[in-house]
């Protein structure tokens, strides 16, 4: 099996990304400097570890994008490995009932001069026997959504998601139950950190506790004005450059990212490439300055439910040896879209449409693409502007264009399976999940190069003339030219059926199951409790 990782390109070599100068004043912790150092004891030989698995999301019960993926994924693959995982999130009024665990036992959280009580329950993750926490509050937990109303998030996050991590931490406490590693995703989570190491640094519960922060996306950082920082329980000194003050305000993320044992993000070039000015959405000197402890690891695709061979949700189903079914899944897109059927390549799009992800660039470059014979589905919503942008596409271009404003699993899993191509013109991509779901199901991904996206597509040459662990297309230009000229390469490819369906088996043949993630996690696990051990 090809690793595309393993690729001759001067753009992934680790130098590519010169050394960068820590923009901000040395990072004082007090906990000196750590190395750390690969394990190289057998996972065998290693007894399972305790692992609290905290974040904000989790799929099926809330999510709001790829994060609540990897919550209820991660897990489920660390439990197959043996280890006692268990997920922590907040009770949002949106978890039916029937999911909201059994009796609760209080728990409290001192924010500064306030004193919040909620409850914590206990239930599973669905479809598991995971143990899962839920804190329950129902001023900060019982609202319309989990951050925030349309464009505008709650103005009390900052106390919302602080109590959140405070009082899952004291209701841990009584339970018994003791972490070795607490895993926090994002800056939701971003305050435990900060606790273990200052607040509760000699505490008989939670002072031996190791922690890893995991960033999905640099650019939510958890930033609020200094006022809020009164109500997150955090010792006044904290609010400085060297902790969690960012040009005057608070910034949660920050302070994740001076006091976690480790830091994680989910490919290996986001990682390298968030300590880069151009990346690092302020942070970069943070980030530098921790590159030791800072690792990235790729995210997984759980093919239980990704596999067209079992897929219910698509017209056929199909494998990498018999693909008569894609051919129907095609037919079955353009019917749902209100397309035409044809043998043009189709290119489909599932994304927010945002800045982030270069829809921009699509929609500026639409008119160069009615140049060219192909089709296009877009299944999506977000920015009022790309939505009207491409609204207005497919009524000028119906036999060429489609868009379905909004989301639902059964279009995405057709998108997946009925096109040819599937774009991704990402700015910036942290890892992308869309990519490996094309893959899997013998569709070509058409990529910017960057972060994750450069770390799992490997590109198509035609200059070199070799399709050899070939899996797609990219270019590296943010521009509309480039763009274009990647897409008309796809569709001069599509003209030759051979060359197209070695792309295809090349992409099928990938293994990005989370069998492989969740053993590199545990073995930074250990490595991170070992550095631990060794220097308190």
């Amino acid at each position: 099996m090809t690793n595309p990782t393993d690729r001759s390109d001067p753009s992934d070599r680790s130098d590519f990304f010169p050394e960068q100068t820590v923009s901000n004043r040395p990072i004082r912790t007090g906990y000196g400097k750590i190395t750390i150092q690969s394990t190289q004891e057998g996972l065998s030989l290693k007894r399972p570890l305790r692992i609290l698995f905290v974040s904000a999301e989790l799929s099926p019960l809330v999510s709001t994008g790829g994060l609540a993926e990897v919550a209820a994924a991660l897990p489920r693959a660390l439990h197959v490995q043996g280890q006692d995982v268990r997920v922590a999130m907040p009770c949002y009024r949106q978890i039916p009932a029937e999911h909201q665990g059994g009796a609760p036992r209080l728990c409290v959280a001192q924010l500064g001069n306030k004193t919040e009580y909620g409850a914590l329950r206990t239930g599973r993750v669905p479809g598991t026997d995971i143990p899962l926490y839920l804190v329950e509050h129902e001023g900060y937990f019982g609202r319309e959504a989990p951050y925030g109303v349309g464009a505008y998030e709650y103005d009390d996050n900052a106390e919302r998601f602080c109590f959140f991590c405070l009082a899952l931490m004291d209701g841990l406490a009584q339970s018994g139950w003791r972490p070795d590693i607490v895993h926090c995703h994002d800056w939701h989570t971003a305050p435990i950190p900060v606790y273990l190491k200052t607040r509760f640094r000699t505490d008989p519960f939670w002072g031996g506790a190791a922690s890893l922060f995991t960033i999905h996306n640099l650019a939510y950082q958890g930033r609020y004005d200094a006022a809020h920082f009164k109500a997150t329980g955090f010792s006044p000194e904290l609010f400085s450059s060297d902790f969690l003050e960012y040009e005057g305000d608070m910034n949660l993320m920050k302070g994740a990212l001076v006091f976690a044992d480790a830091i994680s993000t989910v490919s290996p070039r986001y990682a390298r490439e968030i300590q880069t000015v151009e990346y690092g959405a302020g942070l970069h000197g943070v980030l530098a300055a921790r590159r030791a402890d800072l690792h990235g690891i790729l995210n997984g695709v759980d093919y239980a439910v990704w596999n067209p061979s079992a897929d219910k949700q698509i017209a056929a189903r199909f494998d990498k040896d018999h693909l008569e079914g894609k051919s129907r899944c095609k037919a079955a897109l353009q019917d749902l879209f209100g397309l035409p059927r044809s043998d043009a390549p189709l290119f489909g799009i599932v994304s927010r449409l945002h800045w982030q992800k270069g829809i921009d660039l699509v929609a500026d470059a639409l008119e160069d693409l009615t140049e060219l014979d192909l089709q296009m589905v877009v299944l999506g919503t977000g920015d009022p502007g790309l939505e009207a942008r491409m609204g207005d596409a497919a009524a000028r271009w119906p036999d060429r264009f489609a868009v379905h404003l909004g989301f639902d699993a059964a279009r995405a899993h057709a998108v997946q399976a009925g096109s040819d191509f599937f774009l991704m013109p990402s700015r910036y991509e942290p890892c992308g999940l869309g990519q490996l779901y094309a893959m899997a199901y013998g569709t070509v991904p058409v990529v910017r190069r960057t972060g994750g996206l450069a770390d799992t597509v490997a590109p198509y040459r035609p200059l070199l003339g070799t399709v050899e662990g070939a899996t797609g297309f990219s270019f590296i230009p943010l521009t509309r030219q480039a763009l274009v000229r990647c897409m008309r390469t796809a569709v001069d490819v599509y003209g030759d059926k051979a060359l197209l369906a070695r792309l295809r088996d090349n992409g099928m043949a990938q293994d990005y199951s989370w069998d492989r993630s969740s053993r590199a996690y545990i073995d930074l696990y250990h490595s991170v409790l070992e550095r631990k051990a060794a220097h308190g």
